[in-house]
C-alpha cells in the first residue's frame, strides 16, 4: 500500500507529536531513575505511561472532532495554537528545570497513578489538537502510547546511568518540536 505525499506528511508529524510528548515521560523519568528504581518496578510504570497516553489522547481528540463541528474554519488555529502553548510550556519547564522537583511517591499504586497521569496530561491537549485536525485517531493514540510509554522507560534507564542535564533537555526538545508544529498549522 503506497502513501500520497500527505499521507506521509500526516503520519510524519503524527510521529513528531508523539516523541514531544513522549519527553515529557523521559524528563520524568530521568528523575525517577536518578533516585534509583528498580527494573520490574520502572517497566510497570512505563506500561501504565503508556496507557494514560493512548487513553488521554483518544478522549481529546473525541472532544476535538466534536469542537471542529461547532467552530468550523477555526480548528486549525485554535489547534495550531494549542500545540504552541503545550510548545512553550515544556520550553519554560524545561529551561527551570522543573523536572527534579515534580517526584510523586511512584512506590505506591494511587503513587504511580498519578505519576503516570501527570507526565500524560499534555497528551489529552494535544489529542485535543489532533481532533480538531481529523487526524487518524488510532493511530496518533497508539503512537503516542508507544512513544510515552518507551521514552519513560529510557528515561529511568538513562538516569540509572547519567546525570539530571538529559531531563531538562529532553523536555527542551520536546517544547521545541510542538512549539515548531503550532507554528506550522498556524502559518
Amino acid at each position: 500500500m503506497s502513501l500520497s505525499l500527505p499521507q506521509w506528511g500526516q503520519w510524519m508529524t503524527l510521529i513528531l507529536i508523539a516523541i514531544a510528548l513522549g519527553m515529557d515521560a523521559f524528563s520524568l523519568g530521568v528523575g525517577l531513575g536518578l533516585r534509583g528504581i528498580r527494573r520490574s518496578r520502572a517497566l510497570m510504570i512505563s506500561g501504565v505511561i503508556g496507557m494514560f497516553h493512548v487513553l488521554l489522547p483518544l478522549f481529546g481528540m473525541g472532544l476535538g472532532r466534536y469542537v471542529s463541528t461547532l467552530v468550523g474554519n477555526l480548528a486549525a488555529i485554535v489547534g495550531g495554537g494549542l500545540l504552541c502553548f503545550l510548545g512553550v510550556n515544556m520550553l519554560v519547564q524545561g529551561f527551570r528545570g522543573s523536572a527534579e522537583g515534580t517526584m510523586l511517591h511512584h512506590n505506591s499504586f494511587w503513587g504511580m497513578m498519578l505519576f503516570a497521569l501527570s507526565v500524560s496530561l499534555d497528551s489529552l491537549s494535544a489529542g485535543l489538537s489532533l481532533g480538531l485536525f481529523h487526524s487518524n485517531v488510532i493511530g496518533a493514540a497508539l503512537l503516542s502510547g508507544v512513544s510515552g510509554g518507551t521514552l519513560g522507560i529510557l528515561g529511568m534507564a538513562a538516569g540509572r546511568r547519567a546525570g539530571t542535564w538529559i531531563g531538562e533537555y529532553g523536555e527542551i526538545l520536546g517544547g521545541a518540536i510542538l512549539l515548531y508544529l503550532g507554528v506550522q498549522f498556524l502559518w
